[in-house]
């Protein structure tokens, strides 16, 4: 055990020593809910760059303490290790993240549910409880006309601003109620 650490703390592995041991505390100040984990992806297999900057941190000081003991490397040739360690780290991280990186989809896909709490403008003569459409802004501004019904009785005419409350997944339509004086393309949350 006595090699092992005085291999881990000589030249050139003492520096990746230095960087696992940042990378075990970020993992568990992450754990304990301290740090925030990097959500922002690296290029070396679009995972997050906490995954991939960490994986890449453990393959190299593995390749850099097995190069080390192996070669017993003067300070020249220990530079050449620490390089070619952090190359094989690189490789390594790349090659595990590859498959790793469909558990970290970019950006969540569209979903109806994103209308929710928006204004609409209702674009049919009438809105009742088995009939109407409106047409909704989204986020990015694209707009879509979409099928709408009312619980109530209220007078939702064309071009009525009216706010998207519910989704009724099995009726494939959304659910509103009429808003007076408001603009159709803002959301709720913009107030």
């Amino acid at each position: 055990m006595g090699q092992f650490f005085t291999a881990a703390l000589d030249f050139p592995v003492v520096l990746l020593t230095i960087l696992l041991v940042v990378v075990l505390v970020f993992w568990l100040l992450a754990a304990f809910g301290v740090a925030d984990t990097d959500w922002v992806e690296l290029d070396i297999g679009g995972v997050p760059a906490t995954v991939g900057a960490s994986l890449m941190v453990v393959f190299s000081w593995f390749a850099c303490l097995a190069g080390t003991v192996l070669l017993r490397p003067s300070t020249a040739v220990g530079a050449a290790v620490l390089a070619g360690s952090l190359v094989v780290g690189l490789v390594l991280a790349r090659l595990v993240m590859t498959p790793l990186k469909r558990l970290f989809p970019a950006d969540p896909p569209a979903s109806r549910l994103d209308f929710v709490g928006r204004r609409c403008v209702i674009r049919t003569g009438s809105v009742t409880q088995t009939f109407g459409q409106a047409e909704v802004t989204a986020e990015d501004g694209s707009s879509a006309v979409v099928q709408v019904r009312q619980p109530g009785g209220d007078a939702l005419t064309a071009g009525t601003a009216a706010v998207i409350f519910d989704y009724d997944a099995d009726g494939e339509f959304f659910w509103v109620a009429a808003l007076w004086n408001e603009s159709p393309t803002t959301s709720l949350g913009d107030h």
